[in-house]
This record gives structure tokens, C-alpha cells and sequence, in this order.
């Protein structure tokens, strides 16, 4: 399925339609909404999807269906946002903070919430960032977002060596996203950056010997079995846009439909908050039930981690100007908004 091209896939959605038709007719008054994801059904964010779908129907009255696309089957995961644009689905999960060009701003905003530790500071966060520069829409042109999704904050997993500070992590071959592959240099640490589906093996054949990742992993991607310690290093996440509708698919939608999207968002991102929360609980419960031992990391060792991760934010801010982008006016604002108790207010903004 990674081989189509968006022409081929869009086909492939064409005819799933058709089929989808000749079993059944839809009344002359519901509009379906085809919803692409890469996950299975089973999935943590799946799960929050779900959800979501439950309150659409339920709010429109029945009017207004979502049907779902799971797996893989039509979205990949690289072109998300390029296919939604090309009406391969209504509606999507996308990664902009994956995307390799035309996403520059939010690739490296994700890099910019040092002293944010949940989930509501993380999107309240992003739209203040959001709100201070145009260079959002702009890199989310043709796309009507319906979901910004934040996540648990990541620790270090290692397959072997047990990381009891920075300097263990010296010659370590360790996965990690892209804001901080130059904090890992700086360590020592050979960093790539690799999709998530393909650490398991990676760490089980010996080639990682480590992921930044979040405890949910030891359940959803089973990391238990090929891992044998979790040190509590607190890395920083960022939030994104992580559902999105075709903006012209969303014009051909009837004015109460677009209301009730609109008013799903905040159910969306709520369930996916819950999701996130509840997989957290369940990977620290696999975790400890398959041996992983526990490792704190000393207050210092975490503050000397701090200092390298905002450095290489501002420097990571300052690379954008070579795309013509003023990343330095939205990390301003970033630390600006966030408050020693780390919660968010947008600079102007009175508590």
C-alpha cells in the first residue's frame, strides 16, 4: 500500500465508494465523511476516534456518518496531508511534525515546550504560537483542521545498558524525534530518526539500543519484550495538528454540518487526552508486569538536559530563517506563555 501514488489511491477510494454503494443505498438526507487513519481500530488514538464518530452522529441527529478507513488502508502515513488535499479521503489523521518540506514552522514548534507537563498546557500552547503567526495557515493551506493532539511526556528506553545519567548515554544508538537529534549529539548519543513502527525490530536485531518514547509503548508497541529499562528522563512534547478535513470537501458540506464539526473538535481533542492518559496506565502496568526495571534520573542530571534542549530549541528557531519564517518571534512567544507552574497564557492574555 506505501507504493500507490495518490492518483492510484484516490482510485482505490473511488471504487470502496462505489462498492460501499451498490450494498447499500444512503438516504437522500446523510452525508458520509470517509475518516482515514493508519492504525487499527484497537489503537489508543483509534479508540479516541471513535469517540469522536459517536458524537458526530449523535449531535447531527443521524444526518451526518463517518465511515471509518483503518490500517493504513487509504492515507500513509509520509503523504497524509498531500492526499487529503487530493480528496483521497474526507478526513484525516496527518503528522506535520513528520512532514520533510512544506511544514517547517510546526515541525520545529514541537521543539519550543520546555516547562509545559500536560496535555491541556500543550494545546493551549500551540494556539497561542498558532495566533502569533500566519506561517500556521499557511503550512496548513488546503486543510480545515478538526483536532490538535498533545501526548504524554517521553522518558528514555533502553534495550540493555541502564542510563543512569547523560554521559551514559555516550556512543548509544537511540531513536529519537526529530527537535532532538542535536541534544544527542551533543551527548554523544548517535541519534536517527526513524518511524516508530519499525523500533521494535530495530531494538530487537541489536541495531538501537534505545527509543525516546512514552510508557504507553510498552502496550501498544510491546516494548517489553525486546527492552529491559525506563530511565525518567522528562523530554519535553510537543502538540500538533493531527486531524484534518479537506478544506474543499469541507465547502461542499451544509451549514449545521459544518457547526457540528466545529463543535467537535474540543470532544475530539478531549478524547484523545483520555486515550492518551488511560494508555499511559496500561504501558506502565505491561511494563512492570514484564521486568522493565525503573530508573530515576537526578535532579541535576534532568536540569543539564534542560539547558541543552532550549539552546537547541532558540538555535533550531533561528535555522527557520533561511525558509524566510521568523521562528524566533513564535519561540518568544512560547516562553513568554508558559508559566513557572507550567501552565499556558497567551502574552496580552490576564489570568
Amino acid at each position: 500500500m506505501k507504493g500507490l501514488t495518490v492518483i492510484n489511491r484516490f482510485l482505490l477510494l473511488a471504487l470502496v465508494m462505489l462498492l460501499a454503494s451498490c450494498e447499500k443505498e444512503v438516504p437522500a438526507q446523510v452525508t458520509e465523511l470517509v475518516y482515514a487513519t493508519p492504525y487499527a481500530p484497537s489503537h489508543p488514538f483509534s479508540r479516541a476516534d471513535q469517540d469522536w464518530m459517536a458524537f458526530v452522529e449523535q449531535r447531527s441527529g443521524g444526518t451526518l456518518k463517518i465511515v471509518p478507513s483503518w490500517a493504513g488502508a487509504l492515507l500513509s502515513s509520509e503523504h497524509s496531508m498531500l492526499e487529503l488535499r487530493h480528496g483521497v479521503a474526507d478526513i484525516g489523521l496527518i503528522t506535520p511534525i513528520y512532514v520533510k518540506g512544506g511544514a517547517h514552522m510546526i515541525r520545529m514548534q514541537s521543539g519550543f515546550y520546555i516547562g509545559t507537563t500536560t496535555m491541556t498546557a500543550q494545546l493551549a500552547l500551540y494556539r497561542c504560537m498558532e495566533a502569533s503567526s500566519e506561517q500556521f495557515a499557511e503550512e496548513m493551506d488546503g486543510l480545515k483542521i478538526l483536532a490538535i493532539q498533545g501526548g504524554s511526556l517521553p522518558g528514555l528506553i533502553t534495550r540493555q545498558k541502564p542510563v543512569y545519567s547523560l554521559d551514559d548515554m555516550r556512543g548509544m544508538r537511540i531513536r529519537a524525534p526529530t527537535e532532538l537529534l542535536g541534544v544527542l549529539e551533543e551527548l554523544g548519543a548517535d541519534p536517527v530518526n526513524m518511524p516508530m513502527g519499525d523500533v521494535y525490530s530495530a531494538l530487537a536485531k541489536n541495531v538501537l539500543d534505545g527509543v525516546i518514547a512514552p510508557l504507553d509503548t510498552f502496550r501498544s508497541l510491546h516494548f517489553e519484550e525486546v527492552a529491559n529499562y525506563y530511565t525518567g528522563l522528562v523530554v519535553p512534547r510537543g502538540a500538533y495538528p493531527a486531524r484534518a478535513m479537506s478544506e474543499a470537501r469541507w465547502e461542499t458540506v451544509s451549514a449545521a454540518h459544518q457547526q457540528v464539526l466545529n463543535e467537535s473538535i474540543a470532544v475530539w481533542e478531549a478524547a484523545l487526552s483520555t486515550q492518551i492518559d488511560a494508555a499511559m496506565a496500561d504501558g506502565l502496568a505491561e511494563a512492570q508486569a514484564g521486568g522493565v526495571a525503573f530508573i530515576d534520573l537526578p535532579a541535576q542530571e534532568q536540569a543539564a538536559f534542560n539547558d541543552l534542549y532550549l539552546a537547541e530549541a532558540r538555535r533550531n528557531a533561528e535555522s527557520l530563517s533561511r525558509y524566510d519564517i521568523d521562528g524566533m518571534h513564535v519561540f518568544d512567544v512560547a516562553r513568554a506563555s508558559i508559566h513557572a507552574d507550567g501552565t499556558v497564557t497567551c502574552p496580552g492574555v490576564v489570568n
